[in-house]
């Protein structure tokens, strides 16, 4: 099985080096790092670079402080008590600037943690302006056919997402590229000889990467949720290349069953664990793209999460769609 570090990542790995070049490294009894442990990934930085800041890799300090007194004054503003003298408010403007949860559900990041020093203005940082590749040739029109014959609908459960269904999580927090969501970007680290087991709080997602130099040709007919992973060691740095995803699954939308992923997973302090990522799929872009997320160390244990036990959404869903049909309204 042939890897391949993407340059940046492999830079951002040897910098980090440099600057953590003190820290040592835990190791587990059979003597390869240890990363067991719950790791928060959240931050304010998002996947993609805004437009405006063109190659602009990171923020200056100051400019990274203002940045996070927007975001927290954002949600101190959108936590103050509502006036329950008010009148209903109009349609358009009955969600939150906040989005449709109350801010008590929510812990959305209210930072930038740094990676190698820099407080990045995207995880995304191949190409240099930090957003996805274009897309190639057809693919757009491939897209409005596949939403066209299999777009949700509320015929029955197999209608609607599979967040909504509880069989993942929504969002990407377990991957592919595990980005962070709204709340529960909690990951669980469990290692044994030969396994590396990640396991997300939002809906338990669980990956197992199989440390090991051969992949089962069986990984195709078998295509998991998560993906199929398989990892090695090199140095203190885990190198896990990810593919054959189920086909139902998405990333931002996009299919990923042609898609394969090599993730990178190094810590760079006692605190810090660096998660890197390349997407590689020429069925849908026109290059490769590759970006880092810091996750950061949390001395708390993850929670179930019973996604559908007392949910009553999907029935609200579908009893919501059986009233607009006997009214003979179009959804």
């Amino acid at each position: 099985m042939n890897y391949k570090i993407p340059v940046l990542i492999l830079t951002s790995i040897l910098g980090g080096a440099a600057v953590a070049q003190e820290y040592q490294v835990p190791k587990t009894e059979w003597g390869v790092p240890d990363f067991q442990g719950v790791w928060k990934n959240a931050t304010v930085m998002p996947f993609e670079r805004p437009r405006e800041l063109g190659e602009k890799r990171a923020y200056t300090e100051e400019e990274a402080i203002a940045l996070e007194s927007v975001v927290q004054q954002k949600f101190e503003e959108n936590n103050e008590p509502l006036d329950p003298n008010r009148p209903p408010p109009e349609v358009a403007d009955s969600l939150p600037p906040i989005g449709n949860y109350d801010l008590f559900w929510r812990d959305d990041a209210k930072f930038i943690p740094t990676i190698n020093g820099e407080f990045r203005t995207s995880a995304i940082i191949d190409p240099p302006n930090g957003r996805m590749p274009e897309r190639v040739s057809g693919f757009d029109e491939r897209m409005r056919q596949l939403r066209a014959s299999s777009g949700r609908n509320s015929d029955g459960p197999e209608g609607r997402g599979l967040g909504e269904r509880c069989l993942v999580g929504f969002g990407n927090l377990a991957g592919p590229v595990m980005s962070p969501v709204i709340y529960n970007s909690h990951l669980q680290f469990t290692q044994s000889p030969g396994y590396v087991t990640i396991t997300a709080e939002m809906v338990h997602d669980t990956r197992i990467i199989k440390i090991t130099d051969d992949r089962n040709p069986a990984g195709e007919a078998h295509r998991k949720w998560m993906g199929d992973s398989i990892g090695r060691w090199e140095g203190n740095t885990l190198i896990v290349e990810t593919k054959y995803f189920n086909n139902w699954h998405r990333l931002r939308g996009m299919p990923v069953e042609n898609m394969t992923i090599i993730e990178t997973f190094r810590r760079e302090t006692a605190n810090k664990l660096i998660y890197g990522f390349t997407v590689d799929d020429p069925s849908i872009f026109t290059a490769q793209f590759s970006g880092e997320y810091p996750l950061s160390r949390i001395n708390e244990p993850i929670y179930e999460y019973a996604c559908h036990e007392g949910n009553y959404g999907m029935i609200g869903i579908l009893a919501g769609a059986r009233k607009l049909e006997e009214l003979e309204i179009e959804d």
